[in-house]
């Protein structure tokens, strides 16, 4: 099987458990009075949104609200990781904090993002937490300790580290990202903007073609 083969049978599989944890949210319905609003771009993109990587300078740019809890999010994310590769230089990769209220430790998951973020290591965090999330996942009991131990498998300060986390203002960071992703019509993760449309993909051509789309217009 080639390695397209398998991002797109992967990104297939992780479509299949988002559209099942919109279902079981309520989240699709027949009625066309509950489409999402259009998407803005001050709520897409803000000044302290995290950024993958270089910005691309073509004017494109692909935002993902997710959730590091999330199983859907963490098949999608090779597929992501791939684009990142394909169209580095050219798209500007944002990461958005998306925790649903299902999952135990996805907020707690984000803050302790949000406050390697602090210390300049956001994307060494997100890289690590989905690595990890087969180990703490779907589980009823708060995994700080666990995450503070990746903190200093970074190398962190893990005083600045443990005062991050707790700080109301990183509760309100992520929080503010919820809230955009609210207003746009987020209902589940990982759901993606590429320019400001919201995308419905059910492979990884689909977001190729895309990209492609809006780097050549």
């Amino acid at each position: 099987m080639s390695k397209q083969v398998k991002l797109s049978v992967t990104l297939v599989g992780a479509l299949v458990l988002v559209v099942a944890g919109l279902l079981s949210l309520g989240a699709i319905q027949d009625d066309p009075k509950e489409k999402p609003v259009a998407a803005g771009e001050s709520r897409l993109v803000r000044a302290d949104s995290h950024i993958l990587g270089p910005e691309g300078d073509a004017g494109v740019t692909f935002v993902e609200f997710l959730d590091f809890e999330c199983e859907g999010c963490l098949a999608a994310y090779p597929a992501v990781e791939q684009l990142r590769k394909e169209y580095q230089g050219r798209v500007t990769f944002v990461a958005r904090y998306f925790p649903m209220p299902g999952h135990f430790n996805g907020e707690r998951a984000a803050r302790a993002v949000e406050a390697a973020a602090q210390q300049g290591q956001f994307e060494e965090m997100y890289h690590r937490m989905y690595d990890t999330q087969t180990q703490w996942g779907e589980q009823q009991t708060p995994k700080d300790d666990l995450f503070l131990s990746f903190a200093e498998d970074l190398g962190l300060d893990l005083v600045k580290f443990n005062n991050g986390v707790k700080d109301p203002a990183t509760a309100r960071r992520v929080a503010k990202d919820v809230a955009d992703g609210e207003a746009l019509g987020v209902q589940g993760t990982p759901t993606f903007f590429v320019n400001g449309e919201r995308l419905d993909p059910r492979s990884y051509e689909d977001l190729t073609e895309a990209l492609d789309a809006a780097l050549a217009d």
